[in-house]
Formats: C-alpha cells, structure tokens, sequence
C-alpha cells in the first residue's frame, strides 16, 4: 500500500509538471491590405501545424514554454519566421501576399520583397490605429526570409 502511494504521488507530481510547462499564446494575423486571414496554419519547429486562425484571423495555441519562434507559411502568402520575446503572449502580425515577377533577375526580386518587408511597422501602426490590434508595436522580431 506505502508503495502505491508513493507511485502515486510522483506520476501526479511528474504529470502536473509536464503539464505546467506550457503557455497560451494569443493574436491575429491580417494580410497588407488590412484584411484578416481565416483559417491560417501556424506552426513550430517548422513542421508542427499547433493551431489555425479562426474566421476573424485570431487564434489561440498552446506551447512548450521552450519554443520561441513560430512559422506561419500558406499558399499565396509571404512566409513569416516570428522570434518571441520572453513576454510575448499576444501576437499581432501583418502577412504579405507573395507575388509573381517576371522578367528580372533573382537579385532584383529580393530588393523588391526586402522593399515590402520593411513596411511592416508602418502596417502595423496603421491596424493599430483602424482598430484591429490592440498594440502599436509588435513584442516579437520578424526576419527577412530570402
């Protein structure tokens, strides 16, 4: 009987841990239009889908507090590597739409997505300022993808 107490005990302690080390990250993702993007996968670790935006582009995922970074890739869009800060629970994020160019040199179609990537903060605050997210800066750092 002492045995199975103590068995007990530590798979209840063990398991309240494991369950303990996660954290609920909230936001919503809208597209550079101002528009919000329904049913966008998220993803971690690169290929792990953990959530999908709902109808109205807000979603709410549960993680491994070890994760820090998420992906957010879908057809037609740009693809967004987001680093979470240590604070970071809600995340607002402009996506761009991808686009398709022709007759130029693969050089001069990265100077143009590099171009449309560092509007983001001035999307950013003008979504703020429409109403559609609740900060006026991001708590993250997003990277260029090439």
């Amino acid at each position: 009987m002492k045995q199975f107490v103590l068995l007990w005990l530590v798979l209840s302690w063990s398991t309240s841990r494991l369950y303990a080390q996660q954290k609920t990250i909230t936001g919503r993702l809208i597209d550079d239009r101002l528009r919000t993007l329904s049913y966008f996968p998220i993803m971690i670790n690169d290929t792990i889908i953990v959530g999908k935006t709902d109808l109205d582009g807000a979603f709410q995922i549960d993680v491994p507090v070890s994760v820090k970074k998420l992906l957010l890739i879908d057809i037609g869009m740009e693809p967004a590597s987001i680093e979470l800060t240590a604070d970071c629970d809600d995340v607002e994020v402009v996506m761009l739409l991808r686009s398709t160019h022709d007759f130029i040199t693969p050089k001069q179609v990265v100077r143009r997505r590099r171009k449309e990537f560092k509007k983001l903060p001035k999307l950013h605050k003008a979504a703020f300022e429409k109403g559609l997210f609740k900060k006026d800066k991001g708590c993250y750092t997003q990277e260029f993808i090439p």
